[in-house]
């Protein structure tokens, strides 16, 4: 997936790895960048997938779906200075988000909600990477194969929940 490419309302089924992190460890993540101490994952060029996992098993997840993505704005300038790509949940974001998504040129994209079930299906790979001590919100690296997604929004602000 390139992000010069992706354009607003952009339908799309992306291949290839993504973390999965919530609030605790975006919150750990964010201590330790402020102190200028290094991270426990290589957050270089990686696509974040703010998700809700079911308790998993060494296989799988059993379910995923995305989680709401606003209450992630507060750690969202921290990703993209360690090198984040994307980031992918549910629902409308604020406007620092927006604003964040064209100062960096990076991209929000939509993972459809109330499919946890399928969207597991999706899932080739899964391991913990970093904080398993937090259960369900640890940080996971997962393999996806035609994970679909929309571009809610793209490097140049451009937003599918202002459109009119």
């Amino acid at each position: 997936m390139k992000i010069d490419d992706l354009v607003c309302c952009q339908e799309l089924y992306y291949t290839g790895k993504l973390l999965v992190m919530r609030d605790a460890a975006q919150m750990r993540l964010k201590e330790l960048h402020e102190q200028d101490r290094p991270l426990p994952v290589k957050l270089e060029g990686a696509v974040v997938f703010y998700a809700g996992p079911a308790k998993p098993t060494k296989e799988s997840f059993g379910a995923i779906g995305p989680t709401t993505s606003i209450r992630m704005d507060c750690f969202l300038e921290m990703l993209f200075q360690q090198g984040v790509q994307a980031t992918i949940g549910k629902g409308k974001r604020s406007d620092l988000s927006t604003s964040l998504c064209r100062r960096y040129g990076r991209a929000y994209l939509l993972a459809p909600s109330g499919a946890a079930a399928s969207l597991s299906k999706r899932i080739k790979s899964l391991r913990v990477i970093a904080y398993e001590d937090l259960g369900t919100e640890a940080i996971y690296e997962i393999e996806v194969e035609d994970f679909p997604l929309i571009v809610a929004t793209d490097k140049n602000g451009l937003d599918i929940f202002s459109l009119e």
